[in-house]
């Protein structure tokens, strides 16, 4: 079997003796213990203290989850806008634990990182990046925190990077099926449709002459990029597994709930606007006009221009290196997206340990960018506080 990998091809064999298993169990164990600390912190807190530790949303999962235990739609818990499947899986904060859900999140977190190191370990031999990309997932304190406070964005990062470990694996059906339901759960996902197209190669009749250096007439510059979105076999088994899982889904709690599935799980998300809790750029813009209707959704159209055409051109880019061009996608659809809220930072923050081979500057530099991040995170959010 070959495995995927930037610089060479490995066999199974020679990719399972190069792997640092002996610190893997550790830093797992380590960051379940930290988890497990912070749960128990949370509930203190919560019976203690005016502020709760304990997301808002966690109360809404619950909710759901009752509703759907009693046998009734989730969705008439108010502000619960997402997959009839979440409020299934922590039906046993009902019946079993309350902090079952903060539990399973954690192990979401933790299985999250095996991946990363299953992913990165194809992509370096250099042992120190590898424990290093690991560690700046499980010990990163955003995620630490997120999962323990009852945030579901952990799901979300195992569906991603579950998807990424079995499509540069050559598993294109659990791919597939892994990426539909990702995207039933939340849709950005979709967004790394392009990539994953372009990335899938087969039997398409030519070879493709990618890197020529020779001046090429448009015409011939139009028939390689024809060339290289031609259908093949493997290609079109990936989307129709995925349409197919996706419209399973879909049709079938749609005969559950009804319309108020689509709407509260992906019509809501389509159509949302927020011009108080926003980090997006547009923000502002779009605060000045929330007083005309019509002008606000035709901006809402305008400012999703930039976005379409940076993540085409990202796609074309950067599609041989899926993990690059993924944190690339996820990093412009986040900061270019209309609304964009704390929680949004997570979902490509899941893609930085796996891209690290890739990025190419010094340890003084990532820190000095990770510090103006974090910095700017903080400045803003305790601005708004002050505010209100």
């Amino acid at each position: 079997m070959i495995v995927y990998c930037k610089n060479s091809k490995l066999t199974q064999a020679e990719y399972l003796t190069m792997l640092p298993i002996t610190s893997l169990p550790v830093l797992l164990g380590l960051a379940l213990v930290t988890r497990l600390a912070l749960i128990v912190y949370g509930e203190w807190q919560d019976r203690v203290m005016l502020v709760k530790y304990t997301d808002i949303d966690y109360s809404v999962f619950t909710d759901a989850a009752r509703y759907a235990w009693e046998g009734h739609s989730p969705y008439e818990r108010a502000t619960y806008r997402y997959t009839p499947l979440l409020a299934w899986l922590l039906t046993p904060n009902i019946w079993l634990h309350s902090t079952f859900g903060k539990l399973l999140f954690c192990c979401f977190d933790l299985l999250a990182g095996f991946l990363i190191y299953r992913i990165i370990s194809r992509l370096t031999m250099n042992k120190n990046l590898i424990a290093g990309s690991l560690v700046l997932w499980l010990f990163n304190p955003l995620t630490l925190v997120v999962s323990s406070r009852g945030n579901a964005e952990s799901i979300m990062s195992f569906l991603v990077l579950a998807t990424l470990d079995l499509f540069i694996s050559g598993k294109y059906t659990l791919s597939a099926i892994v990426w539909a339901i990702s995207v039933h759960f939340k849709i950005y996902p979709i967004t790394y449709a392009l990539p994953m197209y372009l990335s899938i190669r087969g039997h398409t009749g030519e070879t493709q002459n990618k890197g020529a250096t020779v001046k090429r007439t448009t015409w011939k510059a139009l028939r390689d990029i024809l060339k290289l979105f031609r259908p093949n076999v493997e290609r079109i088994k990936f989307f129709l597994v995925s349409l197919i899982t996706f419209t399973f889904l879909t049709v079938g709690f749609y005969y559950c709930y009804g319309w108020e599935f689509l709407q509260e799980t992906y019509l809501h998300h389509l159509t949302r606007s927020d011009t108080r809790h926003n980090f997006s750029p547009f923000f502002y813009l779009l605060y000045l006009t929330s007083a005309w209707t019509q002008l606000q959704k035709f901006l809402s159209l305008v400012v999703f221009i930039p976005q379409a055409i940076l993540l085409v051109v990202m796609a074309m880019k950067y599609y041989e290196d899926l993990p690059f061009c993924w944190f690339l996608q996820t990093f412009v659809f986040v900061s270019f997206n209309k609304v964009c809220t704390s929680q949004y930072f997570l979902w490509y923050l899941t893609l930085l340990p796996v891209i690290l081979p890739s990025v190419k500057m010094s340890r003084f530099q990532g820190g000095f960018l990770a510090a103006a991040w974090f910095a700017g995170q903080v400045c803003i959010s305790l601005n708004q506080i002050i505010k209100f």
